[in-house]
């Protein structure tokens, strides 16, 4: 089978029997389209350690926009979407190699960058909350803290979806999976003035004030974009003094630091960020180091 014909399929498959979302499919598309890119429309059968060696240099001297080089987490974006693509293709019984013999290409631990209690407190302050903008963003600056929402979440709530009496919700995270969501009085608070400040009927919790696009054809105000709210994050915390890079991934990582550092176990942790393999809540570890060496210093005998 050609593997453009075989792409289709397990594209299709993706989006029908893994319910796999579009941001989702078009990535894989992306990635599977630069084997054609590089070797052309070739057979399935064709592909093999050999050729996939020479896609990797290939993939390798490509380059970015700001790089001459892909990186090794973007050249493992291509293979894992291609390991995905030959394990369809054993189930359907297209003769294909064993996804089993690619393997990763060995990447750095990303380091977790998150703010203190002191620069949390600072970025808060920053929104002028007597305007209904401010108020607003106010509001998402204290849930994406009081949650650990991905961005892509909470761009995606709409205002039936929070119960601000119980301060729990369920979200649709990545691989369509639903997961339990507290989040503190004071997010829940600074939600309910935005809320009791707003005039309009529109059903996003989020919406835009400005810009050309911020209304539909029939007049509704459209819901705020995941860059939308990277741009504003970036924003108020350069507004802080706050050096490091902050987007909305830094508040996701400084919820979860704050759990462990008030002694959440790391399973927790795991299931409160909806990481479906405890590996990558594993990045937090290193916040622990701390009280192993106060529980050294306690319990050791000198």
């Amino acid at each position: 089978m050609l593997f453009s014909k075989a792409k289709t399929d397990f594209l299709e498959y993706l989006e029908i029997e893994q319910n796999r979302s579009q941001k989702t499919i078009a990535n894989y598309d992306h990635y599977l389209s630069r084997i054609i890119d590089f070797a052309g429309d070739i057979k399935v059968e064709e592909i093999d350690s050999e050729l996939i060696r020479k896609w990797r240099l290939w993939l390798n001297r490509l380059g970015t926009n700001t790089s001459d080089e892909l990186s090794a987490l973007t050249l493992n974006y291509h293979l894992i979407a291609l390991r995905s693509f030959l394990k369809f293709c054993a189930k359907r019984d297209i003769p294909a190699m064993d996804a089993a013999k690619i393997e990763l290409a060995r990447t750095r631990r990303k380091q977790v960058t998150f703010l203190t209690e002191e620069e949390l407190e600072t970025l808060f302050a920053q929104p002028n909350t007597d305007t209904l903008i401010g108020l607003r963003d106010r509001a998402i600056l204290e849930l994406l803290f009081a949650s650990g929402l991905r961005v892509s979440e909470l761009v995606g709530l709409d205002r039936g979806h929070i119960n601000l009496k119980r301060r729990e919700f369920m979200v649709r995270g990545k691989g369509q999976k639903d997961r339990l969501v507290f989040i503190s009085e004071g997010a829940a608070d600074w939600i309910q003035k935005y809320l009791d400040k707003r005039t309009d009927n529109a059903k996003p919790l989020f919406i835009r004030y400005s810009g050309s696009k911020k209304v539909d054809l029939s007049g509704n105000y459209q819901r705020l974009t995941a860059r939308s709210i990277q741009r504003l994050v970036a924003k108020y915390a350069l507004h802080a003094g706050i050096t490091k890079h902050v987007s909305p991934h830094t508040m996701r990582h400084s919820f979860g630091t704050d759990l462990l550092m008030n002694g959440a176990d790391l399973r927790t942790v795991q299931v409160m960020l909806g990481h479906s393999n405890i590996s990558t809540t594993q990045i937090y570890t290193h916040i622990t180091d701390p009280h192993l060496k106060s529980a050294y210093e306690k319990y050791h005998h000198k």
